[in-house]
C-alpha cells in the first residue's frame, strides 16, 4: 500500500472515531468548566490545562511548515496564518484573559484534549506540507478557497466575540457565577462561541478541500455539539427565566 493510501486510511479511521466520540459525549459530559465534578483523577488548574491541551496543535503546523523541504509559497503562509490565528488565541490569549472560578481540570481531560489536537495538527500539517502536491498559485483565487476563508474568518470572529461577551457578563457578576448572556447570536443560541468554532473549521475544510480538513470539521462538531447541548440544559436548569425560544447551537433547530 502506498504512503498516500495509508495516509487517507488514517484520516478516514480518525474521522470514524469522531462519530463514536459524538455518541459518547451525548451521554457523558466532559467534567470541566461549569460541568466540573469529582472522580476523574488528578487535576491541574484550568488555565494551565487549556495551554497544555492546545499546545500540540499550536506547535504542530509550524513544525510541518519548517520541515516541508521546499520553498514556502504564498499559500503556505496563508495556511499557517489561518491555523495560528486560531491556536495562538486558544492556547495563549484565551487562558490569560478568561474570567472564571479557576476550577481544577482533570488531567485525563487535558490528556485527551492534547491527543485530539496533536492528531488533528499532524493530519492537517502533513496534508498541507508533505503528503500531497503543493497547492497551485491559482488556489488563492479559487472559489472554494475564497468561500472557505470567509467562513473561517467569520467563525473565528464569532467565537472570539462570544467569549468576550461571556467574560464581560462574569465581570459584572464579580466572578461569583454565571448569568444569562444576551445580545447578538445569544438571542438565538446558547453557545455562539461553539457555533463560531464549528463554522470556522468547516471553512477550513472547504478552503483546503481536503479529507484532513473535513476530518477536523467533523471532530469539532463531534466535540462541541454535545457540549453546547449540555450547556443549554444547564442554563435551563439554573435560570427559570431562560428564553424559551433559544436553542443550544443552531437557531430554531437544535
Amino acid at each position: 500500500m502506498s504512503a498516500s493510501r495509508m495516509f487517507q486510511g488514517l484520516v478516514l479511521g480518525w474521522t470514524a472515531l469522531a462519530v463514536m466520540v459524538f455518541a459518547v459525549l451525548l451521554l457523558v459530559t466532559a467534567p470541566y468548566g461549569r460541568h466540573a465534578r469529582r472522580g476523574w483523577g488528578a487535576v491541574v488548574g484550568d488555565g494551565w490545562g487549556w495551554v497544555l491541551m492546545e499546545a500540540p496543535a499550536t506547535l504542530s503546523l509550524p513544525l510541518w511548515f519548517a520541515l516541508k523541504g521546499r520553498p514556502a509559497a504564498p499559500i503556505d503562509w496563508v495556511w499557517l496564518g489561518m491555523w495560528q490565528s486560531h491556536y495562538l488565541y486558544r492556547a495563549l490569549i484565551y487562558p490569560a484573559v478568561r474570567r472564571s472560578a479557576r476550577r481544577p481540570m482533570p488531567l485525563s481531560v487535558v490528556t485527551m484534549g492534547a491527543l485530539f489536537n496533536g492528531v488533528n495538527g499532524y493530519l492537517n500539517g502533513r496534508h498541507l506540507f508533505s503528503a500531497t502536491e503543493p497547492y497551485p498559485a491559482t488556489w488563492l483565487s479559487d472559489g472554494r478557497f475564497a468561500l472557505g476563508a470567509a467562513l473561517f474568518v467569520a467563525g473565528l470572529a464569532t467565537h472570539v466575540w462570544a467569549d468576550a461577551r461571556l467574560r464581560a457578563l462574569r465581570a459584572r457578576g464579580q466572578n461569583s457565577g454565571y448569568g444569562i448572556p444576551e445580545g447578538g447570536l445569544f438571542r438565538w443560541v446558547s453557545c455562539p462561541n461553539y457555533l463560531g468554532e464549528i463554522v470556522e473549521w468547516c471553512g477550513w475544510a472547504l478552503a483546503t478541500w481536503s479529507l484532513a480538513g473535513l476530518s477536523f470539521a467533523v471532530w469539532t462538531a463531534a466535540n462541541l455539539a454535545p457540549r453546547a447541548r449540555a450547556h443549554h440544559r444547564w442554563y435551563r436548569q439554573q435560570f427559570a427565566n431562560y428564553p424559551p425560544e433559544r436553542r443550544a447551537l443552531l437557531p430554531g433547530l437544535w
